[in-house]
């Protein structure tokens, strides 16, 4: 599992199926907070866990699931 650690403020958030979902705002706990000022999350604070994501590579989380399901379940 990703350690909260080793994601940074700023990071692109990139669903399974290549798609943007948002941008690192911070990570809380077991959470990384998107930044509302994204395009993507529409001026919104969204949450999604850490078990959702499938691994970092440079400066972009990739996650595990589709842009679908991330927006259908963030809270």
């Amino acid at each position: 599992m990703i350690s909260g650690s080793e994601i940074r403020e700023h990071m692109d958030v990139q669903s399974s199926d290549g798609h943007h979902v948002g941008r690192v705002d911070h990570v809380k706990g077991d959470r990384i907070e998107l930044a509302k000022f994204d395009i993507a999350t529409l001026g919104v604070h969204h949450y999604i866990p850490l078990a959702w994501v499938d691994y970092i590579d440079g400066d972009r989380v990739h996650l595990a699931i589709t842009k679908d399901e991330a927006k259908a379940r963030w809270s």
